[in-house]
């Protein structure tokens, strides 16, 4: 206790050494002007969102639209079986036409075979019909999604992951959003699936729910949702077919929801949505390296989507003045900036304050996310969470989160940095090669 004393009155003799601005440049950079109010605007979003259940007279219309899910396979094997069977069990009244696409069959037998294994299956579910479409060219996601959506005879399009599984009242969750003729997207809370397997499982389980579920409700609230998921998207079909369908490209969900978002001055009523209860259950990569080539694409194609894709569609004359001011705030300074600035502020600390003093910066540091992130994970428990019990399993990685946080962070710093001289874009298992050469850059 001595030894933190002194060494804290060491550190308040260094701080005062220096002069206004170097202060701030130590002690403040982005964890107040950044990242803390972001937090809190989102917490905003959370109890009105709370305030709304407890006090709004729920109606819900008789809408029971048929449905199209289309599920994009490539290499899930048998793993693909779980996801269909989620969708057959749904207690949805209405009709769900499931499209599985298989991309580049030849080689992703498997899958076909798992597939097919399901037909017989199928006929003992009512309103429950399943097309198997078999792509012989491998052309990616996309070209799966716009296969599917060709073809789809619902109202609502499902855009779907074939290692995604679902709670069986999640397509009549998310549909319920329809009933309102201005909501276009509408998602829900992901989980991890394989959370107990190792522990980068468990830590992205905890940042699942932070900002996949915490995140996600908070923002949809305050009417700017920040992306539907790839794995887990729902759509008002028509509307997607009239602005084209997806795009080739990549990271094809920030995409759409940017694309969708560019018609909001046009017509101010669109509405995206996140429904609670749409919950889908995903797997994770299991170790470190998994992860980090998962984000060096995630975080390297948000580059390309906001600097190439759609350098001229972020403003505020198309997407309204809360969006743009949103994304900028989020997108840019959040994701872009701020992994800049959290390396250049520890290399700073490190080079300009005696080592004894960097060690307790960082320290106060650690101290401050691990008391933010658990402020928030308790939050959660208490007044989110439909699992408790289950989530209170992740309790015990809170000591290491921040640490997990710091290595994304600065990596997503790399995959920037990737994206910008090597076109990360490019090197994607979402679509081959040719795809994304031929596809609008």
């Amino acid at each position: 206790m001595d030894m933190f004393l002194e060494a804290w009155y060491v550190f308040r003799l260094t701080i005062a050494q220096y002069s206004e601005l170097q202060y701030v440049l130590i002690l403040i950079p982005f964890v107040l002007f950044l990242e803390l109010p972001l937090y809190l605007v989102n917490w905003l979003g959370v109890l009105r969102y709370l305030y709304r259940k407890k006090n709004d007279i729920p109606w819900i219309a008789p809408y029971s639209p048929r449905v199209t899910c289309t599920i994009t396979c490539y290499s899930e094997g048998k793993a693909v079986q779980n996801t269909v069977l989620s969708l057959l069990e749904q207690i949805y009244p209405g009709h769900i036409e499931i499209i599985a696409a298989v991309d580049g069959v030849k080689k992703n037998l498997p899958t076909y075979q798992a597939l097919k294994e399901l037909l017989p299956l199928v006929k003992n579910y009512a309103n429950r019909s399943l097309t198997i479409l078999p792509k012989i060219q491998r052309g990616g996601r996309v070209s799966s999604l716009n296969a599917g959506l060709s073809r789809a005879q619902g109202e609502v399009f499902f855009a779907l992951d074939g290692d995604t599984s679902f709670d069986n009242q999640m397509v009549s969750s998310a549909v319920s959003h329809f009933g309102d003729p201005d909501t276009v997207a509408v998602t829900g809370p992901m989980r991890v699936r394989n959370a107990k397997s190792t522990l980068v499982t468990r830590l992205q389980s905890l940042e699942y729910m932070l900002t996949m579920q915490v995140g996600k409700l908070g923002f949809a609230q305050l009417s700017v949702i920040n992306n539907v998921p790839g794995a887990f998207g729902v759509f008002r079909k028509s509307f997607i077919q009239k602005i084209g369908g997806w795009n080739t490209g990549t990271a094809e969900d920030l995409d759409m929801t940017l694309r969708i978002k560019q018609y909001h001055v046009r017509h101010p009523r669109l509405k995206f949505a996140f429904e609670p209860n749409a919950v889908s259950h995903t797997d994770a990569p299991e170790s470190l390296l998994g992860f980090l080539k998962q984000r060096l694409r995630w975080d390297g194609d948000t580059w390309y989507i906001y600097a190439n894709k759609h350098k001229f569609g972020i403003a505020a004359s198309v997407m309204g003045w809360k969006n743009f001011i949103f994304l900028l705030w989020y997108g840019v300074l959040f994701q872009v900036i701020m992994p800049f600035s959290i390396i250049i502020y520890t290399l700073y600390m490190a080079v300009m304050l005696p080592s004894h003093i960097f060690l307790l910066s960082m320290v106060l540091v650690y101290l401050f996310y691990t008391v933010l992130v658990s402020i928030q994970y308790i939050l959660y428990l208490v007044l989110l969470s439909d699992r408790r019990l289950e989530d209170c399993q992740a309790f015990w990685v809170l000591l290491i989160y921040p640490g997990f946080q710091f290595i994304g962070r600065t990596w997503s710093a790399v995959a920037i940095l990737n994206q910008i001289f090597n076109k990360g874009h490019l090197d994607s298992a979402m679509a081959p090669l040719w795809v994304l050469k031929k596809g609008k850059q």
